[in-house]
């Protein structure tokens, strides 16, 4: 496996969350995969191994959804989809959740249970959300959480889409001094929609959404 480079990482990142994994990131040495049996199988295994020299070994502060997220970033096996395609399981989760967390076919981070259901865009997005949800609550004045059905009671009237993390069930929001968070990815996943959930927080200097430039 190629040695990889961490500026190479890094440059990857928004300033924000080059900081944020600069500060608190953990960098350990990852696993040297032995993927043999994939090969053999036809499994293309080329993202496994790009994921692992860049990610494999990193870890990172849990987030606010999905109990955390993975516990650190590493190749653990391969996982079938429903609709036929291999997905990449990339960590053990922090705490006991009922399904995994994977890279799809695209780059996409998900979850995967019965089915398969991309949260953010590509990794780099779900680590621009834990930079994110860190710088949030860090310095909102006050932090608002809904769940059930009072996740529609939410207005984003007026809030601009937060494009780096790359939201595709799980997105971001900003405006005037709010960020809201907005998961979906779990009730997705299992028809649930009794499981979302939203972060609402107020009073954040103006700077904070700005650290999102690369």
């Amino acid at each position: 496996m190629d040695v990889r480079s961490d500026d190479e990482v890094l440059d990857r990142l928004t300033r924000r969350a080059r900081d944020f994994v600069y500060s608190f990131g953990v960098r350990t040495e990852p696993r040297r995969l032995d993927l043999a049996g994939w090969v053999d199988a036809g499994v293309p295994s080329g993202r496994a191994l790009e994921f692992q020299r860049l990610w494999g070994g990193l870890v990172l502060p849990p987030g606010p959804f999905h109990d955390g997220g993975p516990k650190y970033f590493d190749v653990v096996d391969l996982v079938r989809a429903d609709t036929g395609e291999w997905l990449i399981e990339i960590g053990p989760s922090t705490t006991a959740v009922p399904y995994g967390f994977v890279i799809g076919p695209d780059g996409a981070f998900g979850i995967v249970a019965t089915g398969w259901v991309p949260l953010h865009a590509s990794i780099e997005g779900w680590i621009e959300s834990l930079a994110l949800s860190h710088d949030a609550f860090t310095f909102a004045q006050q932090i608002t959480r809904f769940t059930n059905t009072a996740v529609d009671s939410v207005d984003l009237a007026g809030l601009d889409r937060v494009e780096e993390v790359e939201g595709v069930t799980d997105t971001w929001w900003c405006g005037g001094g709010v960020l809201v968070a907005c998961s979906s990815g779990e009730a997705e996943a299992f028809d649930a929609p009794q499981t979302r959930q939203v972060l609402r927080y107020t009073g954040v200097p103006d700077w904070v959404p700005g650290r999102g430039s690369r």
